[in-house]
């Protein structure tokens, strides 16, 4: 193979990242900038250039599917017999081929089982049963995540109970028994023959830690080692690359630290950061150039990350067309978020004669994609979820979905079976059995023998009848609120006393705290379609109405249709690696993005910036961000400031996008929240908190502008809801929710007018355009910026006149 053909084609950077073999080597690689590209092609390299032998080359992969695109692109390089034999996959795939061949040294047979997350909850599961303890406290996803963190840190369960540190913080989660369960976790993996996935790194450490000659074998057989995205290692696998590599030096890490966005997953940062320290000869290269973007997308994502204080500097740069300048939406209202934003995406789509595949809509929670999902169905747009399931096929969705069926038709048997015993009350699955046996015997539905269970010649414990007593009676109570009530009283009701409330709230890991955050947003569905019927004076505001409006969008979720060319939603997390020609970044509101878990930390604010970088840096043509001033959370409308990210970029980079009719309302003058008091006072006065921020600015930290925000904020409500022990946000919870109306009837006596301008809480600015009725039954037609023409029934409507 000549090396003036295998290095053709790459500019100055990446053909000296390839070429240096000689000793350990970082390649910080930019967004765009190439890095596959290289990485392969160093592979090949090795082999053309060194004359290494494939299978003395290891190559450390995430995915799979990196691992074999790898794979396809040296087979075109260098052939098919080559890419065979070379060591490339996944941490977790390597790492258990040399486990299952060492195994006699760390005293497994050599057939170990491998458990999945299922496996390990359920052995858990069994092991908190047989010690007796208290499985609301000790739940078997918190107790895995705990030991999970230890075992990335290289610490067994003997390690574990000898530092006092571990018990004192199990103490505080009280959750003490946690080392005792990791002893009986790991004993019962051992007993089984098995190893769960952390496993697989802790003993490949331990097997060249604690085994010279077996580190030296392997040490002396992989002649060069790769690893991709190292900002994405965690503390076990850096370590592992360390007892292969301290001999030879010979390695080769590639991976951008401004690109680091898991560390809810156990990558450490610090791994990129301080490779230099632990190979003080490492040579730096800097994959300077983007590919994907214009000039216009990579300025802009410079300026917001340059304010990240822990980093390895670099200037990214693009030759391709200056491009547009990122556009921000600003909206009244989430609801009005969603209609700007698909109606920005279809009129660019007009414009450019490109396809739906050409976008995507980024946010920085699940729950988010409803309001999107519901404004695509609506405008007939297709779209895919990417990385997660559709809003009403989660899982806590379609519990609660389950509870509104049963209570508009007790008789839906599927509805019954998924909710029976849940959340847990004792109706176990042998009872279920005999129930839909006796069911079938007597052709009759579940619920009839679960009313009259004596009828179809079931014979029961007390206690069991006791249980399916209480559960019918509890179902009629739905009934009677579903046949009574509309649908956000009712289903406040439901999601209450069927305990599911309680179940979910039970627990703040990651996990739950998603659920939540979906069940908030189910919630604030259903309040925002009875508010809409009643202003609309729209007949149907009941569970059944509702049922119907949530049934016809489950149908057409299970659509896959014929098509890919479809609007793409999904998590900026599930984004990563991936780019668009058209991206949207939604919801840049403070606690929404940056996360409202973040709290006092600059580390996890900075986390945060990056995960808004990697954000930006998906976009090839154009990025759109939005952002809405107010947002439905538990059925209340809360208001936040706009996220403070958005002023660290420059501004000589971003456009407000202005709606149509907007001289309507107000100046022409873009509204960009550098230029509002309410923001942060302004582009000059924005305050950096670290040492890489811009000499001329002030040193004063961004957290005192953030304390005092308030005196610089619009105008809000009052705050009389309790807060959020999660949150620490004001919220109104659904323990509290009453049939008491919350909708206080304007009086007519206001002077509104046609021609009038209005702000509507939901909808935002507004003209009235006709008056009509007399006492509770006026009504008035209102053509608004956002949500086009709306007829209200001014008994329910809830906004304010806006003066000349």
């Amino acid at each position: 193979m000549e090396e003036l053909n295998l290095l053709e084609g790459f500019n100055d950077a990446q053909r000296a990242a390839i070429e240096y073999c000689d000793g350990p080597s970082l390649v910080v690689a930019g967004a765009g900038s190439g890095k596959t590209r290289v990485l392969t092609y160093k592979v090949a390299y090795l082999m053309s250039h060194l004359g290494l032998a494939p299978w003395s080359i290891l190559a450390l992969t995430f995915t799979n599917k990196a691992a074999s695109e790898m794979k396809e692109r040296i087979a075109r390089q260098s052939g098919a017999e080559c890419a065979r034999y070379i060591w490339m996959g996944t941490f977790h795939s390597i790492f258990l081929r040399i486990l299952r061949t060492e195994h006699e040294a760390i005293g497994f047979p050599s057939n170990f089982t491998i458990y999945d997350e299922g496996d390990s909850r359920s052995l858990m599961k069994s092991i908190i049963k047989d010690l007796d303890l208290d499985d609301k406290l000790y739940k078997p996803s918190s107790i895995l995540g705990r030991i999970s963190n230890a075992k990335n840190q290289l610490v067994d369960s003997k390690e574990y109970r000898a530092n006092a540190s571990n018990y004192q913080t199990d103490l505080r989660e009280r959750v003490p028994e946690t080392g005792t369960l990791f002893a009986a976790y790991e004993n019962q993996c051992r007993l089984s023959n098995a190893m769960d996935f952390d496993d697989i790194l802790l003993y490949t450490y331990r097997l060249l830690a604690n085994n010279e000659d077996i580190r030296n074998k392997y040490a002396e057989r992989f002649k060069f080692v790769l690893v991709d995205e190292y900002q994405d290692t965690n503390f076990a696998q850096h370590q592992i690359v360390w007892q292969l590599t301290k001999d030879s030096r010979r390695v080769c890490v590639v991976g951008d630290d401004a690109q680091s966005i898991y560390s809810f997953r156990g990558a450490n940062i610090d791994n990129i950061l301080t490779f230099n320290q632990l190979y003080p000869e490492a040579k730096l290269f800097r994959l300077e150039r983007n590919y994907r973007s214009t000039k216009m997308i990579v300025d802009a994502a410079n300026s917001l990350i340059s304010k990240n204080s822990r980093q390895i500097k670099k200037t990214i740069y693009s030759e391709n067309e200056e491009g547009d300048k990122l556009q921000l939406i600003e909206s009244y209202s989430d609801k009005e978020e969603g209609e700007a934003v698909v109606r920005r995406l279809r009129q660019l789509k007009k414009d450019d004669k490109c396809e739906y595949r050409d976008f995507a809509i980024l946010y920085r929670t699940n729950a988010q994609s409803r309001i999107f999902e519901e404004v695509l169905r609506k405008n007939n747009m297709p779209y895919k979820i990417y990385g997660g399931l559709s809003f009403y096929q989660r899982k806590e969705i379609k519990d609660v979905i389950a509870y509104f069926r049963l209570a508009v038709n007790p008789d839906d048997g599927e509805a019954l079976k998924r909710v029976i015993n849940y959340p847990a009350r004792g109706i176990g699955a042998t009872t279920l059995a005999k129930i839909n046996a006796a069911a079938n015997a007597g052709n009759a539905s579940i619920w009839q023998v679960v009313e009259h269970p004596a009828d179809y010649g079931m014979q029961l414990s007390s206690a069991t009848a006791k249980k399916l007593i209480a559960f019918s009676e509890m179902i009629e109570r739905f009934s009677t609120a579903a046949a009574e009530k509309n649908a956000y009283e009712a289903g406040t009701l439901i999601i209450n006393e069927s305990g599911i409330l309680k179940e979910i709230y039970k627990s703040s890991d990651p996990e739950d705290v998603n659920r939540q955050e979906n069940l908030s947003e189910l919630i604030s569905g259903i309040k925002e379609f009875v508010d809409q019927r009643l202003e609309e004076d729209t007949q149907g505001i009941s569970v059944s109405d509702y049922l119907s409006e949530v049934s016809l969008i489950s149908d057409l979720d299970s659509d896959d249709g014929e098509t890919d060319d479809k609007v793409t939603l999904m998590t900026v997390h599930s984004a990563k690696g991936l780019e668009f020609n058209n991206v949207f970044v939604v919801g840049l509101e403070e606690n929404l993005f940056p996360n409202q878990r973040v709290g006092e930390s600059m580390r996890e604010l900075e986390e945060e910036r990056r995960l808004f970088y990697v954000a930006i840096t998906r976009a090839r043509k154009r990025c759109i961000l939005s952002y809405a001033k107010s947002r439905f959370r538990f059925g209340k409308m809360e208001f936040e400031n706009a996220s403070r990210f958005i002023s660290d970029i420059g501004p000589q980079y971003i456009n407000v996008a202005r709606q149509e009719k907007r001289s309507q309302f107000g100046s022409d003058e873009p509204d960009l929240p550098w230029k509002r008091r309410s923001m942060w006072g302004g582009a000059d006065n924005y305050r950096q908190s670290t040492s890489s921020y811009s000499d001329n600015r002030s040193e004063t930290s961004w957290r005192s502008r953030y304390d005092n925000r308030e005196e610089r904020r619009e105008p809000r409500p009052t705050p009389t809801a309790p807060v959020s022990r999660l949150t620490g946000k004001r919220l109104t919870p659904v323990s509290r929710v009453t049939s008491t109306p919350t909708n206080t009837p304007l009086p007519l006596s206001t002077g509104l007018s046609i021609g009038a301008r209005i702000r509507h809480e939901r909808f935002g600015l507004g003209v009235v355009e006709n008056i009509e009725g007399s006492g509770d039954s006026t009504k008035a037609t209102v053509s608004f910026e956002g949500a086009g023409r709306k007829q209200l029934l001014l008994k329910f409507a809830r906004f304010s006149v806006v003066e000349d």
